[in-house]
């Protein structure tokens, strides 16, 4: 018996169109929390997850995955995949709209095996918006950026004030992400200051 897809978006929707201050195709976008799980330089057991703009309204991400990451003896977690899609998805959203948004809801079809060694392509895209409503969908390749789907993924991510962050987040932690926002922003002035004297 095979299943039958549901359309997605699964309802009317506008184009989603990036914001004007979104980055520029060919842009590596940086780590937006050094603590993240899916983008941090200090989890150690973290995804690393590495990602750029690509033309139109789509990221590029990838992500090697290690032993640390595994389910079964040599694959991949099915769940770890499932965040690894929500951390590109959540990318894309984040820096093309510059809107911040949470999660809703998080579908995943996994196609074939991830083995540990592998690196997974993912390629996210805007599909469009109704309201608070944003929706993202992404392939993910295997070992290469034109190699068999391994895993798909549609989302529904919903707009928040940063009072949602603020209310349910941690305190520290929050001090410790505008700390490094305000460092990202002096460096990001210095480079342009030396590009652009």
């Amino acid at each position: 018996m095979s299943r039958v897809s549901q359309p997605w978006p699964p309802v009317p929707v506008e184009p989603a169109v990036p914001h004007p201050k979104a980055p520029e195709p060919g842009t590596e976008l940086g780590v937006h929390f050094t603590e993240c799980f899916g983008c941090g330089d200090e989890a150690d057991a973290g995804l690393h997850l590495r990602s750029t703009v690509g033309e139109g309204q789509v990221v590029h991400s990838r992500f090697t995955v290690t032993a640390a990451h595994q389910g079964a003896p040599g694959l991949a977690h099915g769940g770890l995949l499932a965040c690894a899609f929500d951390e590109a998805l959540g990318s894309t959203v984040g820096n093309l709209m510059r809107r911040p948004a949470v999660t809703g809801k998080l579908e995943t079809d996994f196609r074939r095996p991830v083995p540990v060694g592998s690196t997974l392509f993912i390629e996210a895209r805007l599909d469009g918006i109704a309201g608070r409503k944003i929706y993202v969908s992404a392939d993910g390749r295997l070992d290469a950026e034109d190699g068999p789907i391994a895993v798909s993924a549609r989302a529904l991510f919903v707009v928040v004030g940063f009072e949602h962050f603020s209310t349910h987040g941690d305190p520290q932690a929050l001090e410790k992400l505008a700390a490094q926002h305000e460092k990202n922003q002096r460096e990001r002035a210095e480079r342009d200051w030396e590009i652009n004297p």
